[in-house]
């Protein structure tokens, strides 16, 4: 099992390990000799970073790790992680650091890592870079000498991709919000909107290093939904932190996730012919009703684990071109291997605009079954299916779900946590099943 990195990156309090400036160093060092070691010469790395104020620092610290090593360091600075993914393989680097913590608060800060083709690292890969910090004790490098090299021109490719994606004009009268999360998006996505004809609002576009995220953004819908249906706009988008992801709501206010953009998309691409094998990748937290409306249409539902590079790897090794999580992180990988926000939010108004309809008359129909996810704080980490007790209890449930539903049970990559998510056409019997298998953790593993 992986012991720095989670589902993505390493994350955590900005100035305390493992993000504070030592280990912070020792990470960019153990990165720096796994790149030299596998290309046989110094590397080229591409920094970026969200709107935090800990990160000038935090890219400094990795900068004069990777520098201790003989890599050298380019800051793009202030960019979305799909902007960053855009510029490794676009630059010529050999890989990418992007310092953000995603949809957190503005006192956690994290480090992605990308390689080459602007992917996340394989788990081995990070296991690699884990035991030189962890089990060798690479050392501290120490500060750098030199400032990092800046090149604010790197975004430049990445803004001008995004706005050949639809033809010029394809948003022309529509009436759109953006709600950029005081984070990556604020400097990008109006520009890239307002460029392809839409008539733009923004929220959460005046970042101050502390209130990324801050009750706005892809968690934070309701200030968007008022916003939409006040100003009667034809509907939002809403980004996290670091830009990765995308929510919407539309007109009427209602909230639209990731699951909701999977299946308009999935249907356009079907219907073109573009739908690889009739397969779409979601995880296993992706709503029942999704799966069984795809089916209705001929397309299958296959299911990852939790992250965007596990949905990633299951795309690559079906063959399939769109996949994505609930949380609004999606990929199309037609037009790119990361998932993209601001792609997102571009390529469900196409599909909107494709339909003739406005968004909540397309999704007025869809009722998505009551879904239930709770977490319990554990001592230990045993395979909860095997469990004398828990794996029964979990069998119990269902039995008693008789096909209609579902049990899912994970950990928590960063915390000490027990997830139970239950599924089901009936929320009295979805939340009754919940509760019973959190008493019977809590019981057998409790902390």
């Amino acid at each position: 099992m992986k012991r720095l990195f989670g589902t993505d990156g390493v994350r955590g309090v900005a100035g305390e390990p493992p993000l504070d400036a030592v280990s912070v160093r020792r990470f960019g060092a153990a990165l720096g000799e796994v790149l030299h070691g596998r290309l046989g010469r110094n590397p080229r790395v591409v920094l970026g970073r969200d709107t935090r104020e800990s990160g000038p620092w935090l890219r400094d610290a990795v900068a004069a790790g990777l520098a201790s090593r003989g890599a050298t360091s380019v800051d793009a600075g202030i960019l979305s992680t799909p902007g960053l993914a855009f510029c490794v393989p676009h630059g010529g680097f050999d890989a990418g650091v992007m310092i953000s913590a995603s949809h957190n608060a503005y006192q956690d800060n994290g480090l992605k890592v990308l390689g080459a083709r602007g992917t996340k690292l394989s788990d081995a890969q990070e296991m690699e870079v884990e035991r030189l910090i962890l089990d060798e004790g690479i050392a501290d490098p120490g500060p750098a000498a030199a400032a990092v090299v800046e090149d604010a021109t790197l975004v430049d490719p990445y803004v001008a991709f995004l706005e050949s994606v639809v033809p010029a004009g394809r948003l022309d009268g529509v009436r759109l919000v953006l709600d950029c999360a005081h984070g990556s998006a604020t400097a990008l996505a109006p520009l890239v909107f307002d460029q392809l004809g839409a008539e733009v609002a923004c929220v959460g576009c005046a970042p101050d290093g502390r209130n990324i995220n801050l009750g706005c953004g892809s968690l934070h819908l309701d200030a968007l939904a008022s916003h939409v249906r006040d100003g009667k706009f034809d509907l939002g988008l809403a980004f996290d932190g670091d830009a990765d992801r995308c929510l919407a709501v539309d007109g009427e206010g209602r909230a639209v996730d990731g699951d909701h953009i999977l299946y308009l998309t999935a249907r356009r691409l079907h219907r073109q012919g573009r739908l690889r094998n009739d397969a779409v990748v979601a995880t296993v937290m992706s709503n029942l009703w999704l799966e069984h409306r795809l089916a209705e249409d001929g397309i299958r539902l296959l299911r990852a684990q939790v992250g965007d590079k596990y949905v990633h790897e299951r795309m690559m090794a079906e063959g399939a071109v769109l996949g994505g999580e609930q949380s609004g992180h999606i990929i199309f990988r037609e037009v790119a291997e990361a998932g993209d926000g601001i792609l997102t939010g571009i390529l469900l108004l196409d599909a909107v605009l494709d339909e003739g309809k406005p968004l909540h008359a397309l999704l007025r129909d869809v009722v998505p079954y009551p879904q239930v996810l709770l977490n319990v704080r554990v001592r230990e980490k045993p395979d909860l299916r095997q469990h004398p007790v828990i794996g029964p209890a979990v069998g119990e449930a269902e039995s008693a779900l008789d096909g209609s539903g579902r049990v899912l049970l994970r950990y928590s990559g960063t915390e000490p946590l027990a997830r139970v998510m239950v599924e089901g056409k009936d929320a009295e019997v979805v939340h009754r099943h919940a509760e019973r298998l959190c008493e019977v953790i809590r019981r057998e593993l409790g902390a």
